[in-house]
């Protein structure tokens, strides 16, 4: 497969359900791919300053909320970080859509079983915790940007 990112499929663990990036035009899972997106109308370039000023937009609001800061963004199918959380009415709700592609990242906190996932796009961040095998979501923040 070819993609228009650079990714290596090879590594990629959702390939039986990729369709492949440049096959549909950056829409591998059937959604837009923020990096596709981003790739397809100013370049590679373009695409890594806006993962650079998205990280550190990231990293501000993490600090805000007491989170230990990240390096890096990742390419992330929303299939994989689209977790329900419960809201204080009971309801139990999604806030992504599981055929796109979001930038994330997790940062583990081995010694309490902790995690906190941060997932993103153009227009929000996404701040929750989970147990190390994802089960018991928290959304800790949702900001619109």
């Amino acid at each position: 497969m070819s993609t228009i990112c650079g990714a290596d499929c090879e590594q990629c663990t959702f390939k039986c359900d990729c369709h492949g990036c440049e096959n549909t035009c950056g829409r591998p899972f059937g959604g837009d791919c923020i990096a596709a997106g981003y790739i397809k109308v100013g370049g590679v370039e373009s695409y890594a300053e806006f993962k650079r000023g998205l990280t550190d937009e990231i990293n501000v609001f993490l600090t805000s909320l007491g989170i230990r800061t990240t390096d890096a963004l990742y390419e992330l199918p929303g299939m994989y970080v689209n977790l329900t959380y419960r809201l204080p009415s009971g309801e139990s709700v999604r806030f992504l859509d599981d055929n796109k592609i979001y930038l994330g990242c997790q940062i583990e906190f081995s010694d309490c079983g902790v995690c906190y996932g941060v997932v993103a796009d153009t227009t929000f961040i996404l701040v929750c915790s989970y147990s190390m095998n994802g089960s018991n979501p928290e959304l800790i923040a949702y900001k619109k940007r």
